[in-house]
């Protein structure tokens, strides 16, 4: 397993190492103690599981202390997933990054607190699973607008499928005023 560099300095990509031959594949999706090794000391207790069509824009979601570290890969398909600062004295606020994470690159990304999330669906269809480190809090979960103009993530899709949800969360400027 190894870990690799963003551009932020906080958010990292997580390659596990993959053992392919003409049967198949096998790798470990998670090990603590290689976890740990990375320098990454999270307990992680809810797994999450989603499916979603092609187009789909799910984003940008974040949760309010203590938050939730987050650990995404895609299992099937392919996505562009969405990491926005979103900590108003970073020197990265208000900037995004997008990697490709597929079944076949097995690559993950792990999110720290003060990020935004969200992931546009580019195959037909995409599963996607990730830990996270708190439970489900629906008091404490936030969402911006996927489309927040302050921000201009490329979400590298035509006419988005989005939930009424995302459709309304505010922008970033409005939800700092309200927060």
């Amino acid at each position: 397993m190894q870990k690799i560099p963003t551009k932020f300095p906080d958010v990292w990509l997580v390659q596990p190492d993959v053992f392919e031959d003409e049967r198949g594949f096998f790798l470990e999706s998670y090990s603590q103690i290689k976890m740990e090794k990375l320098g990454f000391n999270y307990t992680f207790l809810q797994d999450n599981h989603s499916k979603s069509i092609k187009n789909t824009v799910r984003g940008l979601h974040f949760q309010l202390p203590p938050g939730q570290v987050k650990l995404v890969r895609c299992t099937k398909g392919k996505i562009w997933d969405i990491v926005v600062d979103i900590r108003p004295k970073s020197p990265h606020f208000r900037k995004w990054m997008g990697i490709e994470l597929t079944e076949n690159n097995y690559t993950q990304i792990l999110i720290p607190v003060g990020y935004a999330h969200g992931f546009a669906v580019l195959s037909d269809f995409a599963e996607i699973e990730y830990k996270v480190t708190n439970y489900y809090d629906p008091t404490i979960e936030r969402g911006i607008q996927w489309n927040d103009k302050s921000i201009e993530v490329d979400w590298k899709v035509e006419n988005p499928i989005l939930s009424k949800r995302d459709m309304n969360n505010p922008s970033l400027s409005q939800y700092l005023k309200i927060k």
